[in-house]
């Protein structure tokens, strides 16, 4: 189990760095085409999420990996897993439901590894 946690910990933390580093970055138009639910945010609003992804990111392998404040990592996964249920209640009010199961795709292995490095397979 501790190895299925780390492989979900790096595959998400790529996920939501990639995107992270996407909604941090980029131009509200750029990102209008791939992602429609800019338009109900304003630009700082968009680049705050950005961050909260790109710290979950990071949250998920630093402290994991160098040993210093690793309960930071079942923070960050919980953290990504309330940012995945507000993203999935702003797609549900827009009537996106593909964009809803992709949330729900990511919230899971962020509850897991939540459950997970608070619990048994804490570090």
């Amino acid at each position: 189990m501790n190895v299925f946690l780390w492989v979900a910990q790096a595959v998400l933390a790529a996920v939501f760095g990639l995107t992270g580093a996407m909604h941090a970055t980029q131009p509200k138009e750029k990102l209008r085409p791939m992602a429609p639910w800019v338009e109900d945010f304003t630009l700082p609003q968009i680049r705050l999420i950005g961050a909260v992804e790109l710290l979950g990111a990071l949250g998920l392998i630093l402290p994991a990996v160098t040993g210093i404040a690793s309960f930071l990592t079942p923070l960050a996964a919980t953290g990504l897993a309330v940012t995945m249920l507000g993203a999935a209640a702003t797609h549900a009010r827009r009537k996106e439901p593909t964009a809803v199961v992709v949330n729900m795709v990511l919230l899971a292995p962020a509850a897991l590894i939540a459950w997970g490095r608070f619990g048994p397979y804490a570090f």
